[in-house]
């Protein structure tokens, strides 16, 4: 979670991007549900790695360990580095059988792991993969070569940052090694490297692809996600006066809406006051208050007060537009 999450700036200016909610659940909170309820293992430790110390971040971490009955830890990684030093960061839960996952995007599949081999790579078909580290693959299907961004199209299998060890100490070990030997790629140490290193001492990696990928790197993945994600959820919506919902939405307890039109792929975040507007395609944080409002494709962060008519806005939090 250490990640500044630049291309989603204002919201990630106060609020880390993982901790962003989305229909009423932050985006690790769900990621969290996933893990737990999908692998086939059973979770025993979870640590969160984010960029430096935060009380209100490590309060919300906790909550989601004690809603979840699982041991949490948080760790720093102060400067951006790069995915293989975050982990490092963690290297005190590298003990056993590890499961690392990058919190900015939601994913559905079947956490299973192979008995057979040293770990897997989840992946998913993409048209572009210039963007993606991917795994080409050899012809017994175990995992040939990882390439960071690959210039030409070697491979559509790109990786979706979930990876399974069966053996964290022997992980540790390569990161160490990687680090004190500054083994960098583009500027970064990288998690790719650790993998094609291990596989060169003769450790087996799989693929596995997963079933479905939602993306919160940029304003437009993330209400495109978000209305994908709407449309998975059964949301009992109250009814509010002079109102009319068209679902799907999500609409939080302690809701205010007066002569609105609200939907469709909307969410409202608790304790938000909304009069006189028409919204959609849009998400709202908490503690918000918005009048007059027309919105479309927009995205306002928690503790905004807003009376404005434009069409579309992207609204950090504690920002005051009349």
């Amino acid at each position: 979670m250490a990640g500044k999450g630049t291309r989603l700036r204002p919201h990630t200016l106060s609020t880390p991007k993982p901790l962003i909610e989305i229909a009423g659940k932050t985006i690790i909170e769900r990621i969290v549900d996933i893990v737990l309820s999908s692998s086939s293992n059973k979770i025993e430790n979870i640590g969160f790695i984010i960029e430096q110390k935060n009380e209100e971040t490590e309060k919300m971490l906790r909550d989601v360990g004690h809603r979840t009955k699982t041991k949490t830890q948080v760790f720093y990684q102060h400067e951006p580095k790069g995915t293989a030093h975050a982990i490092y960061c963690a290297r005190k839960l590298l003990t056993s059988q590890t499961l690392i996952i990058f919190a900015d995007t939601l994913f559905e599949a079947e956490l299973k792991f192979p008995q057979d081999a040293d770990g897997c790579v989840f992946v998913k078909e993409v048209d572009d993969p210039s963007s993606y580290g991917v795994v080409t693959l050899a012809k017994n299907g175990h995992i040939k070569e990882f390439v960071e961004k690959p210039e030409t199209n070697i491979s559509n299998l790109a990786i979706v940052g979930i990876y399974y060890f069966k053996n964290g100490i022997i992980l540790e070990k390569e990161l160490k090694e990687i680090l004190e030997n500054k083994i960098k790629i583009k500027g970064e140490y990288q998690i790719t490297t650790a993998l094609e290193n291990l596989k060169n001492k003769n450790q087996k990696f799989v693929s596995r692809k997963i079933k479905k990928w939602f993306d919160f790197g940029t304003p437009t993945n993330l209400l495109n996600s978000h209305s994908k994600i709407l449309t998975k959820q059964e949301i009992k919506i109250p009814k509010f006066k002079n109102t009319q919902i068209y679902l799907p939405c999500y609409i939080a307890d302690n809701v205010q809406i007066t002569n609105s039109i609200i939907g469709p792929n909307v969410s409202v975040g608790s304790g938000t006051i909304i009069d006189s507007s028409k919204i959609k395609n849009t998400i709202i944080q908490r503690n918000t208050k918005i009048i007059g409002a027309n919105f479309d494709e927009s995205i306002i962060g928690s503790n905004v007060e807003y009376n404005k008519n434009h069409r579309s806005v992207n609204i950090g939090d504690y920002t005051n537009l009349k």
